[in-house]
């Protein structure tokens, strides 16, 4: 899925930078391993965790498929927070023209 290179909104520029959105993996790592010690926090007051049967690999069998279901709207999410850090709100954003992306080299970019 291609993301757009202006918002539908507000016509902010969402490609700021080249490589801008790196940053966003950091970030949904930090969301993914929360939601993986809420989800074992969980486990462990709801179920448990004992040494004698596998509940603890049932738990990591769903937390796994979790986060496997989840990445499309956590990489979402991620861009959305990163993108909030580096662009501030424009409380007038529908009747001023937003700011131009500065620091953009159109021929490096999609340059994988």
């Amino acid at each position: 899925m291609v993301m757009n290179e202006r918002c539908p909104m507000c016509r902010q520029p969402t490609q700021l930078e080249v490589g801008f959105y790196y940053g966003t993996s950091y970030v949904s790592y930090l969301i993914g391993v929360v939601l993986s010690i809420a989800t074992l926090i969980a486990w462990w007051a709801i179920i448990g965790f004992s040494f004698t049967d596998n509940r603890f690999f049932y738990w990591l069998f769903l937390n796994s498929f979790l986060l496997i279901a989840l990445q499309p709207w956590l990489m979402r999410f991620s861009r959305s927070l990163w993108i909030s850090w580096f662009v501030r709100y424009d409380p007038d954003w529908k009747n001023s023209e937003p700011e131009k992306a500065e620091r953009m080299n159109q021929s490096q970019m999609n340059n994988w």
